[in-house]
């Protein structure tokens, strides 16, 4: 995506509009569409004040994704209480067909006994909580 696409994604997140943003700014609305539609840029103070007008880090507003933004926000805004609720095994295997059908070929409970001594070594090694420590081993999966 380029930064043109970011800014507009971004103004729109934020319900505002050209008029808004440039009033805002101290620009003109046709500065504003000429940032949306990289036929400019805005300099460095312009695009900072911009990443606090759409509450965002500057980084954020260079990358802005408003899907990944969607779903990090519904994830911080989301109970432990619901979370409780949702079956992660079946939203995930939408996208991941495997984890709907591995329980039929994987000894899981080989692979259960070995990931509990890791998990119980994490606690009592380190004073991980439970959580912690499965957060841990995800993170050590997913690097290697």
């Amino acid at each position: 995506m380029n930064l043109g696409n970011n800014l507009f994604n971004a103004r729109k997140k934020s319900g505002l509009s050209q008029e808004d943003v440039a009033e805002k700014l101290g620009v003109s609305r046709q500065t504003v569409s000429k940032w949306e539609t990289d036929e400019t840029l805005p300099d460095i103070r312009q695009a900072k004040r911009m990443a606090l007008l759409y509450n965002l880090s500057l980084d954020e507003l260079i990358s802005f994704d408003a899907e990944v933004k969607q779903l990090q926000d519904v994830i911080e805004n989301t109970s432990d209480e619901v979370q409780k609720k949702v079956n992660w095994t079946k939203v995930w295997s939408k996208k991941y067909p495997v984890l709907a059908s591995y329980q039929k070929e994987v000894e899981i409970e080989f692979y259960a006994k070995e990931l509990q001594r890791l998990l119980c070594d994490l606690q009592t090694k380190y004073g991980y909580s439970k959580l912690d420590s499965m957060l841990v081993l995800k993170d050590i999966l997913a690097h290697i």
